[in-house]
């Protein structure tokens, strides 16, 4: 599926302005991005329910204050002038950031620790790659990128090189997660 990208710039505010008519909008450094709603099949939920379930279990063992495991892409305004606001699939928020955003805000102002995307048969390499440079130009210290299919996990960090992730791997997440640790196959499973 193609995404549509905007010549003018856009701003959050337009931006939820704008219908609900199965079309999926974001920004990209002011730019509009549309395309039509993603379907999502079975590996790609079951991909992000135990993400998130793994997510969930290691906060359960960190100290308090906790930050939050988000799900269902989650809106986040990354940047303003020009504004970044996308949608994460499953995201984990630091506790002050949590604080910062009221439980009945629609969009979370500020960066995730993680973001996590997982793809979908429709989904481009070329749109993820832009909105995985988004999550790092922005400053998100942690970006993985699902792939259900192939069974992998790529791991994004600001100023190093992608890391890919098999079944035969164990995914962690130093120092970001402090001591988070899971088979990859335990995602996908």
């Amino acid at each position: 599926m193609t995404i549509m990208e905007s010549a003018t710039l856009v701003t959050t505010k337009d931006l939820l302005a704008m219908p609900e008519d199965g079309i999926e909008r974001e920004l990209s450094r002011g730019r509009l991005r549309e395309r039509e709603m993603t379907r999502r099949g079975r590996r790609h939920t079951r991909a992000g329910g135990n993400i998130a379930g793994l997510l969930f279990d290691w906060l359960q063992k960190q100290a308090e204050p906790r930050g939050e495991v988000l799900v269902g892409e989650a809106a986040f305004q990354l940047t303003h002038d020009p504004d970044t606001t996308v949608g994460i699939d499953v995201a984990y928020i630091s506790a002050e950031t949590a604080k910062a955003n009221p439980d009945d805000v629609f969009i979370i102002e500020g960066i995730p620790v993680l973001a996590v995307e997982i793809l979908s048969p429709s989904d481009k390499q070329e749109d993820v790659l832009d909105k995985v440079q988004d999550y790092l130009d922005a400053g998100v210290p942690l970006v993985w990128v699902a792939e259900p299919v192939f069974k992998t996990i790529t791991v994004y960090r600001p100023g190093t090189d992608p890391e890919m992730f098999t079944v035969k791997k164990e995914l962690t997440a130093e120092p970001h997660l402090p001591g988070f640790k899971a088979p990859v196959a335990s995602i996908f499973g």
